[in-house]
C-alpha cells in the first residue's frame, strides 16, 4: 500500500497537543478528520513525534497509507481547504515503501522563543520575560547538555517512557534581528516529555542569577526532576524541523526539510 507523507505547520494554542486524546482537540485528529473527508475512508496518521498542549510546529512530518494513487498537489490544496486555519499542510509527497515518520527520523530540532520586552503582534509565540537575562551564561550552561546521556532530570515525572537516554547535538541561544528577541535552538535524536521546556526554564534561572552556570552537570547527574527548574510556558516552543537519512519534500521546491544537516521512540516536549 503506498505511503504518503505530509509536512505540517500548526498553531498549537487551541490543541491538546499532537496525539489523539479523549479530553480535547488534537492536531492528529484534525488531520485524520480532514483526510477522511477527502479520501472518504478513515485514515491513520502517524507523526514524527508528539508535541504537548500549546506547543507549535513549523516542520512536523507525518505519514499515512492509502490504497490508491493520489495527486499530492491536489491533496495539499484539498487538505488546506478542509483543515482549521490553525493547521496548514505545507507539502505532501509519495514516500518510499516502508517509510515511518517517527522511527525513521534521525534528528528533531526545536526552537524556543523569548522576548525581554513587551510584544503585541507575536506575544502568543514568545515567552515574555521582563527581566535581565545573561544569555552568554545561558549558552555556556547549555553546552553541558551536548552528548549522549540520561536526561531523566528534565522529563516530567508522570512520563511512562522508560528509556530516557537522548543524544543532543546542538543547544545554543541565538539573538534574533529584533532587539530583545532571542531563541534557543536544540537538536537531538529524540526528546522526552516536557524536556525542552524544562531545559529552557532551568537555563532562564541561570540567566537570572538564581543558579550558577555549572549547575547543569549536577542536575543531569542527579537524574531527578526535582533538581531542575520549572518548565517554561508551552506557547514559546516550536518543533522547527525533523530530519531523515534522505532528503524529503525535494520535489515541492521547499528546502525546509531537504537536508539532514543542522544549520544553526518520541519527540514530546
Amino acid at each position: 500500500m503506498p505511503t504518503y507523507r505530509l509536512l505540517i505547520e500548526y498553531d498549537g494554542s487551541g490543541f491538546h497537543g499532537w496525539q489523539i486524546q479523549p479530553n480535547g482537540p488534537t492536531v492528529q485528529k484534525a488531520v485524520e478528520d480532514a483526510l477522511e473527508v477527502i479520501l472518504r475512508t478513515p485514515v491513520n496518521v502517524v507523526g514524527s513525534g508528539r508535541t504537548d498542549a500549546g506547543v507549535h510546529a513549523r516542520g512536523q512530518v507525518a505519514h499515512f497509507r492509502f490504497g490508491g494513487d493520489l495527486d499530492v498537489f491536489k491533496l495539499t490544496r484539498s487538505l488546506n481547504g478542509v483543515l482549521p486555519d490553525s493547521v496548514v499542510v505545507l507539502a505532501a509527497e509519495l514516500a518510499p515503501d516502508g517509510f515511518h515518520a517517527r522511527y525513521d527520523a534521525i534528528r528533531r530540532t526545536y526552537f524556543y522563543h523569548i522576548a525581554t520586552e513587551p510584544r503585541a503582534l507575536d506575544r502568543s509565540l514568545k515567552w515574555e520575560l521582563r527581566a535581565s537575562l545573561d544569555f552568554d551564561l545561558m549558552s555556556e550552561a547549555a553546552q553541558a547538555l551536548i552528548g549522549t546521556r540520561d536526561f531523566n532530570s528534565f522529563c516530567i515525572t508522570q512520563s511512562e517512557t522508560k528509556n530516557r537516554v537522548c543524544s543532543i547535538e546542538r543547544a545554543v541561544w541565538i539573538e534574533e534581528r529584533r532587539p530583545n528577541d532571542w531563541r534557543f535552538e536544540i537538536a537531538a535524536d529524540r526528546f522526552l516529555h516536557g524536556m525542552v521546556r524544562t531545559i529552557v526554564g532551568t537555563l532562564v534561572e541561570i540567566g537570572r542569577g538564581k543558579r550558577p552556570p555549572n549547575d547543569m552537570d549536577g542536575i543531569i547527574a542527579a537524574m531527578d526532576r526535582r533538581s531542575a527548574g520549572q518548565a517554561a510556558p508551552a506557547h514559546g516552543l516550536v518543533l522547527e524541523r525533523v530530519d531523515y537519512p534522505e532528503p524529503i519534500f525535494f520535489e515541492t521546491g521547499t528546502d525546509r526539510q531537504s537536508s539532514p544537516s543542522i544549520v544553526p521512540n518520541s519527540g514530546a516536549c
